[in-house]
């Protein structure tokens, strides 16, 4: 699973190289008052809220902000939901090892709340991949997953996009692009023959002794059905 929008890009990589499915996480970060990028908190797809209190009470984040932030960040994730889940509908997470990553963590807010969702979601397992974190932030995770596996913590991070050769924003094009191509693949992954790993019939139905259960018509497309 994928935190947009840079997350996404490199979960789909993830998820092509363990022939997993991918799916999106649409958590979003509260940002501070005057600085967007500095999460004091963040709400869940599922609307559950977490809130650094001591960071907001810090950076002058009152109650009235908050609330604001709140409810302006849920609607956008609505808004990220009605766009992605036409593409690809929302994976269970219930009884399934569940990795979710991200191309980086800063205050770790984000990640802190989809790990919190996904475990609400009864995974059997939650484990957060990240490429580079800060290592304040990385303690702070630990105690949400139940694996965490970072490649980098630099003894000062000042910005994600220092560790990677290309860091260009990513699009919203391009996130609903991987997870349409992630849609597709999955589907012709669960027409194929379970035995020799060939499609079965065009319109996606076994086939039991050279005739597709589905149209019903005679189809020796797969190998097995020649056995």
């Amino acid at each position: 699973m994928g935190i947009p929008r840079g997350g996404i890009i490199v979960a789909a990589e993830v998820a092509r190289v363990l022939a997993a499915k991918l799916d999106i996480v649409l958590s979003r970060k509260i940002g501070a008052p005057g600085n967007p990028e500095l999460a004091i908190g963040s709400i869940g797809e599922d609307g559950k809220f977490f809130l650094n209190e001591g960071l907001a009470l810090r950076v002058g984040a009152d109650k009235n902000y908050i609330e604001s932030e709140r409810i302006r960040q849920l609607a956008e994730i609505k808004n990220r939901i009605k766009k992605c889940r036409q593409v690809k509908p929302k994976v269970s997470l219930e009884g399934q090892t569940v990795i979710i990553i991200d191309d980086g963590v800063a205050t770790g807010a984000t990640m802190q709340a989809a790990l919190l969702a996904a475990g609400r979601q009864k995974a059997k397992k939650v484990i957060a991949a990240i490429p580079v974190g800060a290592k304040e932030s990385i303690d702070l995770l630990a105690d949400y997953a139940d694996e965490l596996i970072v490649l980098r913590v630099p003894g000062f991070l000042g910005a994600i996009g220092e560790f990677y050769e290309n860091f260009e924003q990513t699009s919203e094009e391009e996130v609903l692009s991987a997870l349409r191509e992630a849609a597709e693949n999955e589907k012709k992954e669960a027409r194929m023959c379970k035995t020799c790993g060939c499609s079965p019939c065009k319109c996606g139905r076994k086939i039991v002794k050279g005739v597709c259960q589905g149209c019903g018509k005679k189809n020796d497309e797969c190998s097995c059905a020649k056995k």
